[in-house]
Order: structure tokens, then sequence, then C-alpha cells
């Protein structure tokens, strides 16, 4: 007797650890009734009313957020923004996927000072690093606010100029006082997002996709 007690309070815990599990949620792609979301590292796809094999139900959907259903309870999921089920959507951190272009490379729209700067993901720069069109084009004035310096470029040694870049935002990460370096010549052709920025993010590879989220 006292046996089977303890086998069904075992089942019974077992069950209970089950039901209120946590799991680790991404919205990668919304659209009007359907939801990319990256479920404790599998990327599942849902149409409004379905339920993911770990449990997750899409309630609704948008192109700008998506409601899902956990254990009960309903939670709203924005894209690129990493929750877990076991916490409120407050306490969410904000995170984008990246998966890798034809040449291997990761490219991602962004913004510097506000204005739109498509990137490539460069772990080997130090800084953000752009040539002088693309800072001309956003207006910044790097030849009187800059200290300049000089770089190696695969055309020799170019003239260069380092400052501070108020603001840098790739989708929902967003960060300011990033240090950077343009280039008084056309390398890089498309800038680089290199440490100055990265370093302050965390970073990490799902298989072919780069993960970086907010600390």
């Amino acid at each position: 007797m006292i046996r089977s007690k303890i086998l069904w309070l075992s089942a019974l815990c077992v069950i209970s650890a089950a039901v209120h599990a946590e799991h680790a949620l991404m919205a990668t792609a919304l659209t009007k009734g359907r939801a990319a979301i990256l479920i404790d590292g599998k990327q599942r796809t849902l149409i409004e009313g379905a339920t993911s094999p770990e449990g997750i139900k899409l309630i609704a959907a948008d192109a700008t957020h998506a409601t899902v259903e956990v254990d009960g309870r309903r939670m709203d999921l924005h894209l690129d923004q990493r929750i877990s089920s076991g916490f409120a959507p407050k306490a969410a951190s904000k995170a984008l996927l990246l998966a890798p272009g034809q040449n291997g490379h990761y490219l991602v729209d962004g913004e510097i000072n506000g204005s739109p700067v498509p990137f490539i993901v460069d772990t080997g720069a130090t800084t953000v690093a752009m040539n002088k069109h693309t800072a001309k084009k956003i207006g910044l004035l790097y030849r009187t606010d800059g200290k300049p310096g000089q770089v190696e470029t695969a055309s020799g040694v170019t003239a260069a100029y380092y400052l501070t870049l108020a603001k840098v935002k790739i989708h929902s990460l967003e960060l300011t006082n990033v240090e950077a370096v343009v280039i008084d010549g056309d390398f890089p052709s498309t800038a680089l997002l290199g440490q100055s920025f990265l370093n302050r993010l965390d970073m990490r590879r799902n298989g072919a996709l780069l993960e970086l989220h907010e600390r």
C-alpha cells in the first residue's frame, strides 16, 4: 500500500513538472494568421488554433505580434523578442536570429543615429566600420568630429577617422555610444557590424543561425 502511494506520488510529480515546464520562445516571422516561432531551439510554423509538439498554441497573429497560450496562460510575443514561458513578457529580453546569405555572410538591416544602414556582421572587425560614402549619406561629420588615424586595407594604408556613434540599432537591438571608424575611401562597400557593438551582446550559434540577444 505504501509502495503504491509512493509510485502514485512520483507519477504526480512527473506530470506536474511536465505541465509547468518552462519554454524559451522567440518569434522569427509573423504574418496574418501565421507565426514562425523558435521553441526551445526548434523552429515551428503555426497557424491560428494550432498547437506545437511542445504544447504551445497560437491564438492569434498579425504582422507585429503573436498571442500564444502556454499551460492555459496567454502571452504576447513580438518579432525578435525572446521570452520564457516561466516569466511575464515584461521580463523578456530582446533578441535577433540571423540566417546566413548565399555567400555565408550574415546580413542585417539596421540604423545609425536613426538613418537606415545595411550591415554585414563581422566578428573580426574591432569596431563598426563604414566607408566615406555611407558616412556622408547618413550625415556623419566624421572629418570634424572624428579623430584622424590610418587603417590598412586591401588597397594599402588609408586615412580613417575614429568617432563615437550616438545610436546603433538592428531590429529590436539598440545600443548607444558605439565606437566606430569611417574609412576615407570606398572600403568596406557594406558597413561592418564589428565588436564595438557585438561584444555588448550575448552571441551564439544555433546550427547555421546566429543568435544575438541583449544582456
